[in-house]
């Protein structure tokens, strides 16, 4: 069975008319004869989208009880049974109801698509998974529902529904999207005119990157080489000189010219890996092309101009910019150049820009050195074996075992000549032919002793031996060269694989990587310096090893890292070629010394989040706690000094009573904000010292009606280390907002429990409950869950409970009532050596 067909309507926000075009296609269709229904479609109560359902066939949904409350869902499996040819399926990304047949709805909507079902559907750009970051940063809203966005991407049809931000307001306006009462609400937050442009413009570049790929595709399939500039794509050709950065900064200024240019920078580099640029110069350049919006690529080929154009026609480029060649002109006597050469073969489709430079006709200069250094001693040896080992060979040919024929005479010769170049490389093994040469020339070949060839047989035999030797030699030096450069690469890769293992998984720091540096390149000292511009003093940011340079020019070798940054190593001179995984080092280094430092301002944001939360328990004190009893105390007095009313003694004394308690629950109050203010500033720390809880939790009870508050607070608890005032309060919050949610004659239980070296208290109510998003959410500052009434407190009591928990070493948090309902939980410290009683437990029944 074929797979059935996708097609998505996306949109910038709710409202833009996602629905209403996914329904119309939908009569559509069916006027054409389509076998089309409705799997599921919201109108959200809109007018003109609930008519656009009169005429379409709606399967029922499917009816799911969840924690007591009735809602519907598409029903996938009535769906499949009906197998029409189209399948209309709103809001994508929406997350199913507990209990359904998958999770989320792309899902079900995969099993359509499995079935051979053509799906339409609808979904915002907010609602893409790789964007919920930037859309969090634009709007201040995280979303929760999203959709991966490959299963958007692998959509047949993919269909903008645009609006501009004006339009979509004056919609909402005029009460086409939301109900009169939230529209000023949707228009002064989310629906704010710089949150829509955002957002359309969101949506526009992901449809924009979605035609493109089609586009690439579409040419990919056909074999199209042609040039299509339905987009300007400029390609950068890079040579890893400092002539780079100037065509980088000229083509993003080419970019800008054009709507919706685009810079790609490459760099062909050859297939045996003997040459390179320098890697300090490309990674300066690649990160200038990101700085300005481009991207930058490595391409291997032998033909640079070839590979160059390739690239280029494989992009879909308009534009090619090259700088001016470097070369002198002498040097053109080699060849025309890279730039004359792809000027040449581009094409009429692919525009050529020859970019002027201060490096250029200034020459290229030698090549760097291709392979690894043999070391000294190797080549001692090979020059001992080149120029020695021929002479000690006549010797030993013309005095030991003479007549043995000129044939033998010169393989014996040429394996002094392979040696010396195993040995040497290329150098000593062509001295060792040269000098091999003459031996068999002199001693020899007739007439022995000149120079002289008188047979022509021996000529050829000479000639033959000069080439083979050379030629042997060659090739020997070249797999010598590439087997060192081969196992230098090898241990580079291992280097930079640790480097980058330690960069994703952020483990090592500063002072173990300068300590690695140090190991793998044995040296002295390594020293991180930074300044903060360029006429500021150095300052050692890390160091390892003795004697640390304090400056880059104190330095044997010095890395820079950035402008202000620089890597310096004291022990010996490292040569050019170890320089390239040094760099990759340097640059490792700074992003350690940088996460060091973000580490240390996270721990002082959090210690400042910490001080902004007591200050709030505090201003929740004040605004929550000190009312109540300057309530009771204001009226007693009032109704003492009222002349209407004539008091008995029992009235006046009772009336007193209320003014001493009232007064004595605000001295308690105001102690417990002075100790949490003294707290917050550091001047003083909680006064922990043992108590029972069952002296304390009873206290916590004032504020609350009586019959209320059902207690299980066993006497075998142990003793806990708290500071009692704080616990009593947080305790007391805790109770209050439990008595605030629970329904009408239900009783909010208080139990407390030991649990190895800490004890529980446990407040369950059976109220609402709350979702697992929100359960850290409730401890915020002035969050108040779901649609509370207004004076129903200013969400604050349950935050100053966190803080005064934490304060004192425990911690507080939510946990569903079994059965319905919310239960927080408060876990305490027990006393030092204090270990809770064991229950008895009844013996175990005889069998």
């Amino acid at each position: 069975m074929a797979r059935g067909k996708l097609r998505i309507y996306l949109g910038a926000a709710p409202g833009v008319g996602k629905t209403y075009a996914m329904l119309s296609e939908a009569h559509r269709r069916i006027e054409r004869g389509t076998d089309c229904v409705v799997a599921f479609v919201e109108h959200h109560h809109r007018p003109r989208t609930e008519v656009m359902l009169h005429g379409l066939e709606q399967i029922p949904r499917k009816e799911i009880e969840y924690r007591g409350g009735t809602f519907t869902e598409m029903d996938v499996d009535a769906v499949l049974r009906r197998a029409p040819a189209v399948a209309l399926v709103d809001e994508l990304a929406h997350t199913n109801v507990p209990g359904s047949r998958n999770a989320k709805r792309w899902q079900d909507v995969e099993e359509l698509l499995a079935a051979g079902i053509d799906v339409i559907s609808t979904v915002n750009i907010q609602h893409l998974e790789s964007l919920g970051d930037v859309v969090e940063s634009i709007t201040g809203v995280r979303q929760r529902e999203t959709v991966p966005d490959e299963v958007v991407r692998r959509a047949h049809q993919i269909e903008l529904v645009d609006m501009s931000p004006e339009a979509l307001r004056r919609r909402m306006a005029h009460g086409n999207i939301y109900k009169p009462d939230k529209v000023d609400a949707a228009l002064s937050n989310y629906f704010r005119p710089g949150n829509l442009t955002a957002l359309r413009e969101l949506a526009l570049l992901w449809v924009a990157d979605r035609v493109d790929a089609y586009l690439t595709q579409y040419r990919s399939e056909h074999e199209v080489s042609a040039i299509w500039g339905s987009r300007e794509r400029i390609v950068v050709g890079l040579t890893g000189g400092p002539e780079g950065r100037t065509l980088i900064r000229r083509a993003a200024r080419l970019a800008e010219k054009g709507a919706g240019g685009e810079v790609m920078a490459v760099y062909i580099s050859r297939s045996d890996g003997l040459t390179a640029a320098s890697p300090k110069e490309l990674a300066v350049q690649r990160t200038l092309v990101e700085d300005l919006g481009g991207t930058f690529h490595q391409v291997v080929g032998e033909d640079i101009p070839a590979a160059l154009l390739d690239f280029a026609r494989g992009v879909n480029a308009t534009q090619i910019v090259l700088g001016v060649s470097r070369r002198k002109g002498w040097q053109y006597v080699f060849g025309p150049g890279v730039g004359a050469t792809v000027a040449r073969d581009s094409g009429p489709d692919l525009d050529v820009h020859l970019i002027t430079h201060d490096e250029a006709g200034k020459g290229r200069g030698l090549p760097l050195p291709g392979g690894a250094r043999l070391g000294r001693s190797r080549v001692i040896w090979g020059w001992l074996v080149g120029v020695l080992g021929p002479a000690l060979l006549t010797g030993l040919l013309t005095r030991a075992v003479p007549d043995v024929g000129l044939a033998n005479d010169m393989l014996l010769f040429l394996t002094l000549t392979v040696a010396a170049a195993l040995l040497g490389g290329l150098f000593p093994a062509l001295a060792s032919a040269v000098v091999g040469s003459v031996l068999l020339n002199w001693y020899f070949t007739s007439p022995v002793h000149t120079l002289t060839i008188a047979d022509p047989e021996n000529i050829v035999a000479l000639a033959v031996f000069v080439g083979v030797a050379v030629s042997v030699a060659s090739v020997v030096d070249l797999a010598a060269r590439r087997t060192h450069l081969a196992a230098r690469l090898r241990a580079e890769a291992e280097i930079l694989s640790f480097l980058a293992g330690n960069v994703l998984r952020g483990e090592t720091t500063l002072a173990a990587l300068l300590e690695r540096v140090r190991e793998t390149f044995g040296m002295e000292s390594v020293a991180l310096l930074e300044r903060t511009d360029e006429s500021a003093p150095w300052t050692c940011a890390g160091s390892v090893g003795p004697r640390p340079a304090g400056n880059p020019e104190d330095a044997d070798v010095d890395v820079p890292v950035g402008d202000r940054m620089a890597l310096s190593l004291r022990g010996r001179v490292l040569p050019a070629s170890d320089r390239r995984v040094l760099a990759a080092f340097a640059a490792q280094a700074a992003v350690a010394l940088d996460r060091q430092r973000l580490l240390r301002e996270a721990d002082r944001a959090k210690e400042l989040a910490e001080g902004n939360r007591i200050r709030t328990a505090l201003l929740a004190a004040v605004s929550h706690d000190l009312r109540t009893p300057l309530a009771g105390i204001k009226a007693a007095v009032s109704s003492l000094r009222s002349d209407d009313v004539e008091w008995s003694e029992e009235d006046r004394a009772e009336l007193l009573e209320a003014i001493e308690e009232g007064a004595d629950r605000l001295d308690h109050v105001v102690g417990n904000l002075l100790d949490m203010s003294r707290l917050q500033t550091g001047t003083v720390t909680p006064i922990i010292r043992e108590t029972d809880l069952d002296e304390v939790v009873p206290m916590a009870l004032g504020g609350v009606p009586e019959k209320s508050v059902e207690l299980d607070i066993p006497e075998t608890l142990p003793m806990v280390h708290v500071d009692r005032g704080l616990l009593e309060r947080a305790v007391a919050n805790v109770v209050e907002n439990a008595v605030k949610y629970s329904p009408e004659g239900e009783k909010v239980l208080v139990s407390a429990s030991a649990l190895a070296d800490r004890v529980e208290v446990r407040v369950v109510d059976r109220g609402p409950g709350v979702p697992d998003e929100a359960k850290d959410r409730i401890f915020e500052p002035f969050q108040r869950y779901g649609d509370s009434p207004r004076g129903a407190g200013v969400g604050l009591g349950l935050a100053v409970a966190r803080g005064f928990t934490e304060a004192i070493g425990g911690t507080l948090h939510a946990e569903d009532t079994p059965g319905g309902g919310l239960t927080m939980v408060l876990t305490v410290r027990t006393a030092p050596g204090r270990q809770p009683q064991q229950p008895d437990l009844p013996v175990a029944a005889s069998p």
